[in-house]
This record gives structure tokens, sequence and C-alpha cells, in this order.
């Protein structure tokens, strides 16, 4: 059974209307770019080590980019959580 992704997000790097680069760690299923999450937000990109990377799993860290309009809410220490599991 496959768990949704959930990141938890330790630090808002950059904030705009409809964007926001995140330092996260996922600490729940597989997030990969192009899933959306709740809050109407969309992982749109994925930092590891500064290489752009497709997915995060437990219990990485990268920074991210989520766009939406639920991004103006993170702050440190949210949980966000994809609105499905991904196999």
């Amino acid at each position: 059974m496959n768990s949704a992704a959930r990141l938890q997000i330790h630090s808002v790097e950059q904030e705009g209307p409809a964007a926001a680069v995140c330092i996260v760690r996922c600490v729940g299923g597989v997030a990969r770019v192009g899933q959306e999450f709740a809050g109407a937000m969309t992982l749109d990109r994925i930092l590891r080590y500064g290489r752009e990377v497709e997915f995060l799993e437990p219990p990485h860290s990268a920074k991210v980019r989520l766009s939406g309009a639920g991004v103006h809410a993170l702050e440190r220490g949210a949980v966000v959580t994809a609105l499905r599991s991904e196999a």
C-alpha cells in the first residue's frame, strides 16, 4: 500500500503571490514533480544537492518550488499532503 506524499516545511526561502521556494523534508510517501498537494498547490521542481531530480522520498530534504493559490499559507513546521498517492 502506497501512502500519500507528505512534505514538512523547514523554511520558506522565496514567496510570491503564485509560487514559493521552500526547504522541505519528505516525511511520508514519495513526492514527485507535477504532483498536486492539498491547498491548491503543485510541486513544480525538486533540487537536491544542486541537481534537479524527479522525486523525493523519506527521510530526505530538498529545495522545492510549489505553485498555486495555497502557497501564501506555507510556514515553518507545516506539513503539506499530496491529494493522492503515486505508485
